[in-house]
């Protein structure tokens, strides 16, 4: 019955460290277009992109749609990413790192197919894959660091701590 306990409690941290994670990587995603909008000789566009957090803050249900959008984009993959992480005991930080960062790209390139064909969206893809890199060590820190459903040797011997 400890052992049920323990998968639920993993995958409650899974469900709980993914949904802080994207939230994250969303702000993020801004944070990176604000600092690179205020390069030299840097793509109008980003200076949009810059601006529209406000837009979000400023109609919550855009907000909404936006989270919940990245959250259908990326939950496939993440959640592969999750359970290789939770069977394998996976718990090193750059490794979470890595798998939010293709989640983020993937996610990316399924609302933009032609981004890998199209030069000026290199630069997007990678300041996504960038926010996933931060998303990816948010959730390491959430859930990655306990990876596994197997419960530690040590928690498991009754008297022990």
């Amino acid at each position: 019955m400890a052992m049920i306990g323990y998968v639920l409690k993993r995958i409650l941290m899974v469900l709980v460290g993914y949904l802080v994670a994207v939230l994250v990587g969303l702000i993020a995603v801004a944070v990176i277009y604000a600092i690179l909008s205020a390069l030299p000789n840097a793509p109008g566009y980003f200076d949009l992109m810059a601006i529209t957090p406000i837009a979000v803050l400023a109609v919550p249900p855009l907000g909404m749609f936006v989270y919940f959008l990245t959250i259908i984009l990326t939950g496939m993959q993440t959640l592969v990413f999750a359970l290789i992480a939770e069977f394998f005991s996976l718990r090193s930080f750059w490794l979470h790192m890595l798998f939010g960062s293709a989640a983020a790209a993937a996610g990316f390139m399924l609302i933009w197919p032609d981004a890998a064909d199209d030069p000026e969206r290199w630069a997007d893809t990678g300041i996504i894959a960038g926010a996933g890199l931060v998303a990816g060590l948010v959730y390491w820190l959430i859930a990655g660091r306990d990876a596994g459903f197997r419960q530690p040797l040590i928690k498991a011997i009754p008297g022990k701590v």
